[in-house]
Formats: C-alpha cells, sequence, structure tokens
C-alpha cells in the first residue's frame, strides 16, 4: 500500500518503485527480485528524465544476467503507468522515468490544495519529547546557546507539523554548587540599581567575583559551601534567593525567546527533579548496577567500551547523570513518549552515551537520541570567555538587525520608518537562523556577516527575497488584470523550467519527512535553495505577465503562486518569517 511517504521516499517515487519491482518481478521471478526493495529517486540530469532507477545493476550479479539486459525486459515487462509519458534505459542498465506533464500538473495541483503543502501526517498518535536551549540560570544566554535553541526549535516544528505530539522541554540548569556560591557573593556585592537594569548580567558579575573569592580565601568558600548546604536543606531565605534568581533569569530567557520566535512547552529544571536522585541511586544499587569505588557510586560500563560513569560524588552529591536518569524516568512515565531528543554540542557525546547505556539498563525502551552539533566560531577563532570574545546572544541578535536596517534604508529608502525596522527584525534575526540550520549540524560553523547578509547565494535573506519577489509580481498581476482567478485553468507544464519547478514542488514533503527523521534541518534549507534556483531559472526563461496567451499567462503565475506558498511554509518551519516585500 502506498502512503502519502513511504521510508522518507515520495508518494510518486513510492508509486513508481512499486511498478518497477513488479517488473523485476515478472522478468527475474519474485524470489530473485525480492532480494532487493527497489528504489526510484530524482534524476541527476533533467535530459534523462525525471526519475530513474539503478537495481538493474544491482540485481545483475543474483541474476547472472546482463544488468542492459534486464533493465530492457522490465521495461519491457507491463504497461507503463499513468502517470509516466516514457521509460527508457541507458547506458549498462540504467532506467530514466519521465512524467506525464498533465499527470504531473495533478500532483502539484494537488499538494498545493493540502493542508501546509501536503506535508504528511506521519505523527498521528505519536508522542517526541525535546530537550533543548536548556541555559543555565544567573548566567545571560550567549552565542554559544543559539545552536541548541535555533536546532531544537526548528526540530519543534517539524515534528508538529508531521502530526506528532511535542513537549518541547526547556531543562534549565538551576540547581547545583554555583548557588552556594551565588548566594555568598548577592549578600556582599549585589548592585541593587544595576540588579534593576539587568539582572542576569548583575548575577553574573556577583557570581564570577564570588567564585574569584574562593579561590585566595578558604574561608569565603567554605561559606559559600555553608550557602549551598542551607540551600539544599530548605532555608527559607536561602530558598527565596534562588527562587528570585531563576525568576529574573527566566524572564531574561523569555524576552530573547520571544524575538527568536521560540516557545516551550515546560520548564523543568534540574531542581524539579531533585527529590527523586537518591531513589535513582538506590535503584541502580538494587539492579546490581551500581557499586562503591574510591567513596564514589559508579556504574562500570566496560561492556559497551565506556569509562566509569559516577552516579553519586564521594561528598554524597549527584552529578548529571544521576539527573537525567530521574529525568528520563518521569518523562517515560508521563508522556509515554515514542521517542526522546535532546540537542546539546558536540562536547556532551560521552556523557549521552553512558546516560543512554545506563537508561537501557534500567528498562527503558523508549528511543533515546542525541542531536549534537558543531560549535560555532568567530573567523579568528573560538569563542571563549578567557580570550574576552564571547558574544551575549541579545548583542549578537541587536548586531544581526542593525545590519539588515542599513541594506534595507539603502535598498528601499522610501519605505516607512516602522516598516523597515520590522523587516530588519525579519531579515536579520531570519539571516543568523539560515546561517546555522543550511549547515550540516556536525560541521563547525565560522560565523560570517557577510555570508549570513547576503541577498544572493544560499541565505535566509536570499530565500525571503525570492518570496518577496514572486508576492511583488503576483500583486502586478492582479493589478493588470483584475478579476482573472488564476486557479480556474489547467496548469501548463510545457517548457522544461516550469517542469523542473514542478518536479520540485512535489518533493517538498519529502524533504519535511526526512530533515525530521534524520535531525538535520539542513536537508530542508537545502531543498528550499533548490527550489528558489528552479524558481529563478523560470522567471528569467519564462514570461508571466507578457505570456503568449491567457492560458499560459494564468498557468505561469498559479505555478508563481504554489512556488511562494511551498517557501512561506518552509521558512516557517525554520522560524523564518516570510515577507511580502524587501
Amino acid at each position: 500500500m502506498i502512503t502519502e511517504v513511504t521510508s522518507l521516499v515520495g508518494r510518486t517515487e513510492a508509486e513508481l518503485a512499486q511498478w518497477l519491482q513488479a517488473g523485476f518481478g515478472a522478468v527475474l521471478g519474485e524470489e530473485v527480485a525480492g532480494k532487493l526493495a527497489v528504489r526510484v529517486t530524482p534524476a541527476t540530469d533533467p535530459a534523462f528524465g525525471d526519475f530513474q532507477c539503478n537495481d538493474a545493476m544491482a540485481l545483475a550479479k543474483v541474476a547472472k544476467k546482463p544488468p542492459r539486459a534486464i533493465a530492457e525486459a522490465v521495461c519491457r515487462a507491463q504497461p507503463l503507468p499513468p502517470s509516466l509519458a516514457k521509460v527508457e534505459v541507458a547506458g549498462p542498465g540504467f532506467i530514466n522515468l519521465t512524467l506525464q506533464p498533465a499527470w504531473l500538473a495533478r500532483q502539484v495541483v494537488e499538494q498545493g490544495a493540502r493542508p501546509r503543502c501536503g506535508i504528511p501526517q506521519a505523527g498521528g498518535g505519536k508522542t517526541v519529547v525535546l530537550d533543548y536551549s536548556s541555559p543555565n540560570v544567573a548566567k545571560p544566554m550567549h552565542i554559544g546557546h543559539i545552536r541548541s535553541t535555533i536546532i531544537g526549535n526548528t526540530l519543534d516544528r517539524l515534528y508538529r507539523a508531521l502530526g506528532y505530539r511535542v513537549i518541547a522541554d526547556n531543562h534549565l540548569g538551576d540547581w547545583g554548587t554555583q548557588f552556594g556560591i551565588i548566594i555568598k557573593g548577592f549578600r556582599a556585592f549585589v548592585d541593587q540599581q544595576k540588579l534593576a537594569e539587568s539582572p542576569v548580567e548583575e548575577l553574573e558579575r556577583i557570581y564570577v567575583k564570588s567564585y574569584e573569592q574562593t579561590k585566595s580565601d578558604p574561608a569565603w568558600l567554605d561559606g559559600c559551601r555553608q550557602e549551598l548546604v542551607k540551600l539544599q536543606q530548605g532555608d527559607p531565605e536561602n530558598l527565596a534567593l534562588w527562587k528570585q534568581f531563576v525568576e529574573l533569569s527566566r524572564e531574561e530567557f523569555n524576552r530573547i525567546y520571544q524575538r527568536l520566535d521560540v516557545a516551550f512547552d515546560r520548564y523543568h529544571g534540574e531542581s524539579y527533579y531533585n527529590d527523586k536522585l537518591a531513589g535513582v541511586v538506590r535503584q541502580l544499587e538494587e539492579a546490581g548496577l551500581a557499586k562503591e569505588s574510591e567513596g564514589a557510586t559508579v556504574v562500570f560500563l566496560e561492556e559497551e567500551g565506556l569509562p566509569v560513569c559516577i552516579v553519586r560524588k564521594k561528598d554524597g552529591g549527584f552529578n548529571y547523570a544521576t539527573s537525567d536518569l530521574a529525568t528520563v524516568q518521569s518523562r517515560v512515565a508521563e508522556f509515554q513518549p515514542d521517542r526522546i531528543v535532546y540537542v546539546t554540542d558536540e562536547r556532551q557525546q560521552d556523557h549521552f552515551k553512558q546516560f543512554f547505556a545506563i537508561s537501557r539498563k534500567l528498562g527503558i525502551t523508549t528511543r533515546l537520541d542525541h542531536v549534537w552539533f558543531g560549535l560555532m566560531r568567530l573567523p579568528e577563532g573560538t569563542f571563549s570567555t578567557r580570550q574576552g570574545n564571547v558574544i551575549k546572544l541579545d548583542k549578537m541578535l541587536d548586531e544581526a538587525e542593525a545590519r539588515a536596517l542599513a541594506i534595507i534604508r539603502e535598498q528601499s529608502p522610501e519605505m516607512p520608518e516602522a516598516a523597515q525596522r520590522e523587516l530588519a527584525q525579519a531579515v536579520g534575526i531570519g539571516a543568523v537562523k539560515y546561517a546555522d540550520l543550511s549547515h550540516d549540524l556536525r560541521t563547525m560553523i565560522v560565523f560570517s556577516w557577510d555570508r549570513a547578509l547576503a541577498m544572493d547565494g544560499n541565505s535566509g535573506p536570499y530565500l525571503q527575497y525570492a518570496h518577496a519577489r514572486i508576492c511583488s509580481l503576483l500583486d502586478k498581476y492582479a493589478a493588470q488584470f483584475p478579476g482573472e482567478d488564476i486557479a480556474a485553468g489547467e496548469l501548463l507544464l510545457n517548457d522544461p523550467a516550469e517542469r523542473q519547478v514542478a518536479l520540485q514542488i512535489l518533493q517538498f514533503p519529502v524533504a519535511v519527512a526526512r530533515a525530521a527523521e534524520i535531525y538535520k534541518p539542513s536537508v530542508l534549507a537545502e531543498y528550499l535553495y533548490a527550489l528558489s534556483q528552479a524558481y529563478s531559472s523560470f522567471y528569467q526563461r519564462l514570461s508571466v505577465l507578457k505570456a503568449e496567451s491567457m492560458a499560459q499567462r494564468r498557468s505561469r503565475a498559479r505555478l508563481c503562486d504554489l512556488v511562494a506558498g511551498v517557501l512561506r511554509e518552509g521558512l516557517g518551519l525554520l522560524a523564518i518569517r516570510a515577507p511580502r516585500r524587501i
């Protein structure tokens, strides 16, 4: 049975593969043909057709026949399906398939009429928990937080679009030894005016100053430890201070999330699971998984090829692994998710390997995935606090908007100031997001303002401009031909440029499904760029407003409208706005 998307393959590819599978079965017998699941992929060169299949070569050794002879026999084995205009064999046995233009046009129109441009609802009845962003309380968000936040939010949007129930959980770093240092420092160093003006920056200043004093003053260090013990024991004053720190931090985080158009379903930080940590260690001990070693409680993971994992330190404190084990048990019990996805940087790979291995030993069967990404760097090197080149996230977004505003003022000086600033926000922040999301997750990003804000090439502003250009064209169409319904006639795909745009549109649901399943937003970004490139070729080759006939003019305008719809939907999944004018 063919579904809307089968194994990350589009409906058209799946139907053609099914037809070819039957052909291979007729020629080679079901037993031989069944050794391989036939695959159909978009053609690498439009000159050879729309789709291709290379499986005759793969089955040649099994069948002990020349691959070209197999391919030719398969093409003759059964009548062409209604979708195909022709099937040809090339080279040693490549099967090239060309679609009927009218059939292709119907598929594109039908897809455009479906909700969200035909994104398949593959996630119905399934739940995904997404753990991302997770900044530390009492510290401002900096550029190091941007990748987890943007990547996680895109995966959030992709899975919701696919029909999944998504729980976006911001697992804040809101508990631990640093709070003894902050509380001690707060009482001694707080500047109430600075706290009112910029609370999180003031808390960070207090922490740094207090931490520096612990290095040279043993009595101060001991005082910090005492404050931490009082907090852990529920001292009312320390607990009130801690709650104030958390609330001030959350207000600041939410302000930045609002700028980024990011939202969470809940904020359950480390403190939420604090009373469950001792129980997790007891559970590990009772299961024979945790043992004492040099005063600490550890889990040995030699069979998994992993280092020892400490779950309770010598001083009785717990660590991240213990907290994550308590968290995953709570999430599984509350949501019964099909998968839980953690989005962090590459430095936490070993931690998640250990945590996942122990979870399985404890009987957690839910799929657990760690989506890790490379770090972001400046052209001159890594962001570093010691080197003084850490960029606060707020400042980076300010810079993005300011640079975008300068471009907009130069290109559209007649635009009202308020409109310029609103557009600068969409373009500037969209540029930062796309510069991140268009890269493979696991690569290091060397961030460049020039590349991020380029109006040509593979950038966010280029895609936004492509959408705005189509909107402008459609506005001109409506003005020149008032009352003319572009959807009234047939979609005509007689020119190769029109055909390539239609084929690209048809790949949108596949790109969305694949980007979600393999956790790579870059798949969707690459698709949107390829679509905009196909549209650009179409626009340069063919006239819309001055087409030879009304039917042709109306058809091309309709194709433009379909492209705009996909660009708008796709950019929205990347949390990038698609303005009507730039």
